[in-house]
């Protein structure tokens, strides 16, 4: 049953990418089903208790310091729910910190690939290739790519997914 959840989150993660680069929008009820699955997977997996609750308390900060992130326009609000919906899944172990470093890695790359395509854009859209606005002038990242990347990545550390097995 931890098969058919990982690849439910993962094809999630794929259409926030997808819908970021897209549409520099990831939509609330892709978040909000991650959330919802959450809970399926916290009984598969026997979380504790006191587990459930680090990670909602995790969800909460997470939320917390998105949110403020949000207000000071550094970051879009479907990241910030993405985020926080994927920290419920980590809770307050070593893999919360792990699914952050690999995000934020990918931001990285994300956002140095995408500064060499804005950069250099008018190659290949001078020759008729269709590219979104996210890679060619719009203003800010879609960092949803870099989320969803980094808990790909990270996923298979997650507790919840370790217990499940």
């Amino acid at each position: 049953m931890s098969e058919i959840l990982f690849l439910a989150i993962s094809l999630l993660l794929i259409h926030a990418a997808l819908s970021d680069l897209l549409a520099m929008k990831i939509p609330n009820w892709l978040s909000l089903t991650i959330v919802c699955l959450f809970i399926p997977a916290a009984w598969l997996s026997d979380l504790s208790a006191a587990a459930i609750g680090y990670s909602l308390g995790v969800a909460v900060a997470v939320f917390a310091v998105c949110f403020l992130l949000f207000v000071l326009n550094v970051m879009g609000g479907g990241d910030a729910k993405l985020l926080t919906a994927l920290a419920l899944w980590f809770g307050l172990t070593p893999a919360l910190l792990v699914f952050l470093v690999k995000v934020a890695f990918a931001g990285g790359v994300l956002t140095l690939a995408i500064l060499a395509i804005r950069w250099k854009s008018h190659l290949v859209t001078d020759r008729g290739v269709w590219l979104p606005a996210s890679l060619t002038t719009a203003k800010k990242i879609p960092y949803g790519i870099a989320i969803a990347a980094g808990a790909l990545m990270a996923m298979p550390q997650a507790p919840i997914f370790l217990a499940a097995s």
